[in-house]
């Protein structure tokens, strides 16, 4: 399965609203969970089972939970069983249609 994630703190109490700070802890714990994981500007995408993928989201979700009085999740998740490797393979796939568009 795949899931693209977002979690990040409000009530953060910062002038700036940035939170920087609590989304580097949440992909801190996910780079350690030795999933296939892409981390982007807005998301965070993870490759794994069912239960693994969603203890990592947990976990990550729970990390930033100290950077503020409340924690916005956002999830999508693509299943389909017997597939892995789907997030590269996926963009493989996308490349190579726009490769062969006339």
């Amino acid at each position: 399965m795949l899931i693209a994630f977002s979690v990040a703190p409000s009530g953060t109490g910062r002038a700036d609203g940035s939170v920087h700070d609590a989304v580097a802890a949440a992909v801190q714990v996910v780079r350690a969970s030795g999933l296939p994981h892409r981390t982007t500007s807005m998301f965070t995408e993870l490759e794994g089972e069912w239960d693994e993928v969603m203890a990592v989201v947990k976990a990550a979700t729970e990390a930033v939970g100290p950077f503020g009085s409340r924690v916005s999740l956002v999830l999508k998740a693509d299943i389909r069983p017997g597939y892995t490797g789907e997030l590269d393979a996926k963009i493989e796939r996308l490349e190579q249609a726009i490769e062969d568009a006339p």
